[in-house]
């Protein structure tokens, strides 16, 4: 029962800090196919922050209890209005047929790599059934069996997920959200979940009455087809489609904090606009070149792909209400907007 008091005390201690635009959080988690893990990191603050202050923690499969080894202490800087982008160490050095290399796309992206050994940090091993905390202090120097919830002066800055559930095939997009009763799409695994540009802080919340991840997040499939210069499918040697990971929005961030940065300029010009839309048709301007379009539902589901091959682009995905996500690409990259349909 001690323990168990001190571990509502620490989130309950940490839920009181938490201020819109002042603190970092997490605003993109990647788990895909085998060892295809990331979280990205943003800074909605005007000055760069060390990372070194902070660490991840997995409460792997509905566990109430964390120790060191479970946590990953971090290094490098967040720019202002920027990301870091934490990838786990798996590649051709240490991977194992069992412990499989994160795709060499996934590891082009890292401003990092985390949890080279399962048995020094398995932090990153999250599986869509793990709870996974952005927390404030250090882990460094305690033994791998220490307690998290024993470690003096460390604050919740961030939780995806609910410490104490494990959800049946990972957290869905309907009550009751734990996956029980086999409603909704599991969005925790398998998936991609991109924070909404509405969300200004972390939360804080690790033991919430539930998590329904929409209503912070908008979630993308991992995977994607694409398409050559003549607008067929990539294929292999063998003829089958190539699949690529889904993560041409890790390494940047739509947040409404970045209206108040003085410094961020786009090196691309793109708009969506009318937005909101009333009849599902909108329009796409780019100072580039637009090479695909293409918009997901919040279950990550592609409703359109076009390639336009211009830099003003009209697009109609019917009149259903909701939110939706739009990707385009230009030769400069790749950004991400939302858009909203309403009645």
């Amino acid at each position: 029962m001690k323990k168990v008091l001190l571990f509502v005390s620490l989130f309950t201690i940490g839920s009181s800090f938490a201020q819109d635009c002042t603190k970092i959080f997490i605003s993109e988690y990647v788990e895909g196919l085998g060892n295809n893990k990331a979280l990205e990191i943003y800074n909605p603050t005007n000055a760069p922050i060390d990372l070194s202050e902070y660490f991840l923690a997995r409460y792997n499969n509905g566990t109430t209890a964390a120790t060191v080894q479970n946590a990953v202490q971090l290094i490098g800087t967040v720019p202002a209005h920027g990301t870091f982008v934490a990838v786990i160490d798996r590649n051709a050095g240490n991977a194992t047929a069992s412990d499989p290399a994160a795709w060499d796309e996934l590891q082009a992206l890292a401003d990092g790599f985390f949890c080279s050994s399962y048995d020094v940090s398995n932090a990153m091993n999250f599986n869509g059934d793990d709870a996974v905390l952005l927390m404030k202090g250090s882990v460094a120097g305690f033994a791998l069996n220490v307690e998290l919830s024993t470690i003096p002066n460390t604050e919740v800055i961030d939780v995806i997920g609910k410490v104490g559930e494990r959800p049946n095939g990972g957290w869905s997009t309907a009550a009751p959200y734990d996956g029980s009763a086999g409603a909704g799409v599991a969005i925790t695994k398998d998936h991609s979940l991109i924070r909404k540009a509405s969300i200004l802080k972390g939360n804080t919340d690790a033991i919430p009455a539930e998590f329904n991840a929409l209503v912070e997040w908008d979630s993308l499939p991992p995977l994607v087809f694409r398409f050559d210069a003549n607008g067929d499918t990539i294929k292999s040697a063998a003829g089958a489609p190539v699949r690529f990971g889904n993560w041409d929005s890790l390494g940047s961030h739509d947040c409404n904090c970045n209206s108040l940065s003085t410094s961020v300029v786009e090196a691309v010009q793109m708009d969506v606009y009318p937005n909101p839309t009333s009849n599902g048709t909108f329009n796409v301007i780019s100072s580039e070149n637009i090479k695909s379009i293409t918009v997901y539902n919040t279950l990550g589901q592609v409703v359109k792909k076009t390639r336009p091959n211009t830099n003003n682009a009209n697009v109609q995905i019917g009149n259903s209400p909701g939110l939706f996500i739009v990707q385009i690409e230009t030769a400069a990259g790749t950004a991400t907007k939302r858009l909203i349909v309403k009645n």
